[in-house]
């Protein structure tokens, strides 16, 4: 639908004795699969011997139960999925990224964005670098590699490449022998770590991923902090830490990461509620009904309506086998979608004043098609609350919106984008209190909402930029 969209789902597992890890790697990218659904990969590495399976399409889709035999057992094993916010979707996108040098082979994982990634690869094709992709993930995977031949260890390699690198990145990394996972200074992404009970180091986004091996949830690592796990364990460097303030991206609470998850101490699915309860503080108002969006609505939906005394009820009924409709290449695809995804339950809104909560308003377009829905089914009044502030500037840390040109909250006044979009009233929770939803001042990124970006602002900044790049490359050459 049209939502706010993120970038990608990373997974890494150490085993001290080899092990079926690439099973376990795919049932915990089924649980990331909200994460992203253009495409999944698996790389296995069985003592330095990288097997690796990735395709288009969601992680059932690509992993055949015969394929994944054929991964074998290792020691280390990494996975992703990817919803692409630089870089085509294209079969050499795909992750984890492998490379060969010198010293050894690597996989890796990103989930986020750099800031600073057109400035990087310039310099590096420069030098002479030749890149298959057209991600800033490769560009992470250059770094890396020019430092690893001038340092004696993966990890310092690693940490003299977050020097470089500016922007959203939560990586997970095997070399030959060892896995790395990483989380940028500034904490932009999720990544956490737990233990299985035989003794398996796991690292993932979210804690769903955990959960769904029966895993343990250990903590998440730190903003800046590495974690390293070989055969004498894990360990952690902090070298990076505390060098600038958190910034972490709000949204993952409101919107990407799944309910069930625990992302730094928080629950995303309390988070949620206290988002529904702070709307009916800031916006409330005289109503029969509170309903919600499928599904990130709903949570905020009961919070608002326990905090207003207003009735919850399941206002929608939605369709579970087709994909997050927002991931259709157009936007009249993503449009036509709307109806078949969701339809309202006529005699729940027949003749009500309903409160319909929602996570976000981007374009405006599909929120107008729900409006739509609920008049059509007989909706006395719609008052719409959104859990998150007004979306009126681009992000550059993997939220995929690089112009503000497409933003209605950026073009019209509240009032005007209630008329636009066909409602009786809209609001929208405010700054203030988004930036508690954790129960205090985490640290939210807010520069999406009007405040200050963290980084530089990127000279170039469109998701085709690297695509962009090459094709006046070639017409300069002719």
């Amino acid at each position: 639908m049209e939502k706010v969209h993120e970038e990608c789902g990373v997974f890494g597992v150490y085993s001290k004795t080899p092990d079926n890890l690439a099973l376990l790697t795919y049932y915990a990218l089924y649980a990331l699969q909200h994460r992203g659904q253009e495409s999944a990969g698996i790389v296995v590495n069985d003592d330095g011997v990288f097997r690796y399976e990735k395709g288009e399409g969601l992680v059932s889709e690509v992993f055949a139960s015969d394929r994944l035999s054929d991964l074998g057992r290792g020691n280390i094993a990494v996975g992703h999925v990817r919803y692409a916010t630089t870089g085509a979707k294209l079969m050499q996108n795909i992750q984890p990224l492998l490379v060969n040098h010198h010293k050894g082979r690597m996989a890796l994982c990103h989930n986020g964005n750099l800031s600073n990634s057109f400035e990087l690869r310039k310099k590096l094709e420069e030098r002479g670098a030749i890149f298959h992709t057209t991600t800033d993930s490769e560009v992470i995977s250059y770094t890396i590699v020019q430092q690893r031949l001038k340092h004696g260890s993966i990890e310092s390699a690693v940490s003299a490449a977050m020097d470089m690198i500016e922007g959203a990145y939560s990586l997970v990394i095997s070399s030959p022998q060892k896995l790395i996972a990483v989380r940028d200074p500034h904490g932009f992404r999720p990544l956490c770590y737990g233990t299985t009970g035989d003794g398996k180091i796991v690292f993932a986004s979210e804690s769903c991923a955990l959960d769904a091996i029966g895993a343990t949830l250990v903590r998440d690592l730190l903003p800046g902090e590495m974690a390293i796990a070989d055969s004498d364990g894990i360990r952690f460097d902090t070298t990076h830490c505390c060098s600038v303030d958190k910034r972490f991206c709000v949204f993952e609470y409101i919107y990407f990461a799944r309910p069930d998850s625990i992302i730094d101490g928080a629950s995303v699915s309390l988070c949620r509620k206290t988002a529904g309860r702070y709307l009916a503080q800031e916006h409330p108002v005289d109503a029969d009904i509170v309903i919600g969006v499928p599904d990130s609505g709903l949570e905020a939906a009961i919070g608002y309506a326990q905090e207003s005394g207003i009735p919850y009820a399941i206002g929608f009924t939605k369709n579970k086998y087709i994909a997050r409709t927002f991931i259709a290449p157009g936007q009249e695809d993503r449009e036509a979608g709307v109806g078949i995804k969701l339809n309202p339950i006529r005699e729940v809104v027949r003749n009500k004043r309903v409160v319909l909560i929602d996570d976000s308003i981007v374009r405006g377009t599909t929120c107008r098609r729900i409006a739509r829905l609920l008049w059509q089914a007989g909706a006395k009044e719609i008052h719409m609350r959104v859990s998150a502030p007004p979306f009126i500037r681009p992000c550059y840390y993997g939220t995929d919106i690089d112009s503000a040109d497409v933003l209605i909250a950026n073009r019209m006044s509240v009032g005007e984008i209630a008329k636009e979009i066909g409602v009786t009233s809209l609001g929208y929770l405010s700054v203030d209190k988004v930036r508690l939803l954790t129960g205090k001042d985490t640290g939210f990124c807010t520069a999406c909402f009007g405040g200050e970006y963290p980084t530089a602002i990127p000279s170039t900044s469109t998701k085709d930029r690297f695509e962009r790049k090459l094709s006046e490359r070639v017409n300069d050459d002719e």
